[in-house]
């Protein structure tokens, strides 16, 4: 059994983030021994999964539903499949955004308004 303290030294984190984890639901709550937490191995597996997920670009929630937003009966590849596709589907919206702001900016550079007024005007009938 481990200590909330050699669970963050292993996972990387401060004891603050391990209680955190604890509290909303991602890591589940540990063993009490005289009071004080102790976690077994999977503890650190978890914490790993989360930063790997992390880098991902999935926030707490979406981890959150990773682990606990399906059925028992739907296996852990599912899940990450489900989980992937919807995060992809909402890069793709992003990058869609992203690309018309940088049109609209662009537009802006060569607009030559006199007023914001008329370049808003202008920027907005050309994009």
């Amino acid at each position: 059994m481990l200590t909330i303290g050699e669970v963050a030294e292993r996972a990387g984190l401060r004891t603050s983030a391990v209680r955190y984890y604890e509290e909303i639901g991602i890591l589940p709550p540990a063993e009490r021994v005289n009071g004080r937490r102790r976690y077994g191995p999977e503890a650190v597996e978890r914490l790993e999964v989360v930063r790997f997920a992390q880098s991902a670009g999935l926030s707490l929630e979406e981890i959150r539903v990773l682990f606990h937003g399906f059925g028992r009966d739907v296996p852990p590849p599912q899940r990450w499949q489900d989980v992937a596709t919807r995060k992809l589907r909402e890069l793709d919206a992003q990058s869609a955004r992203i690309e018309r702001m940088r049109r609209v900016l662009e537009a802006t550079l060569d607009c030559g308004c006199v007023t914001l007024e008329d370049c808003a005007r202008q920027v907005s009938d050309a994009a």
